[in-house]
């Protein structure tokens, strides 16, 4: 299948899938094979495949973060429902990043029906060697998605402004006072 119609079967804009394709974030097998045209491989192991689906994983360092856990989980169930993804489960946990001892991200990784481990930032799955749990995914045929929220990259552009601006107008107040 093209992946005009795979993106228009998926209730995705052919543009966006293109542009997923492009970045390496397009959650189904597809290759280039001449210079308009793109292939998309659809079988049943890919994400949206009757045997496997993505799984969610959500991670917060401490319990007073706890609200930002159900934060993550209801951003990436959204992304999941708009992008078309069949979800089979659903990890949420407070642990920390820098050790292994996290049971339900291992439950999900060893888990043979998620096909795709989707995260919200990549250093959820781990602050450390997320390229090590990349290629032991990739070697059993599943893959990591990180789904970036741009919010905060604008977050901090706004911000910076907004800063910008304060210490102007503190500047022309001191000249003016």
């Amino acid at each position: 299948m093209n992946l005009t119609e795979w993106a228009r079967t998926q209730g995705v804009h052919p543009q966006t899938a293109y542009r997923w394709f492009r970045e390496g974030t397009l959650p189904v097998p597809a290759q280039r094979v001449g210079p308009r045209t793109i292939l998309v491989n659809v079988d049943a192991n890919t994400v949206s495949g009757a045997m496997g689906g993505v799984g969610l994983y959500a991670r917060v360092s401490s319990h007073d973060q706890k609200s930002d856990l159900e934060r993550q989980v209801a951003r990436l169930s959204a992304w999941a429902a708009k992008a078309g993804h069949r979800v089979v489960r659903v990890e949420a946990e407070i642990a920390s990043g820098m050790n292994g001892c996290r049971p339900k991200a291992r439950r999900l990784l060893a888990d043979q029906h998620v096909s795709c481990v989707v995260v919200e930032h990549k250093d959820r799955i781990g602050r450390m060697n997320v390229e090590l749990v990349e290629a032991a995914l990739c070697a059993t045929g599943r893959r990591l998605l990180v789904v970036e929220v741009l919010t905060s990259f604008c977050a901090r552009l706004y911000g910076r402004r907004s800063a910008r601006n304060r210490a102007r107008r503190a500047m022309e107040a001191a000249e003016h006072g």
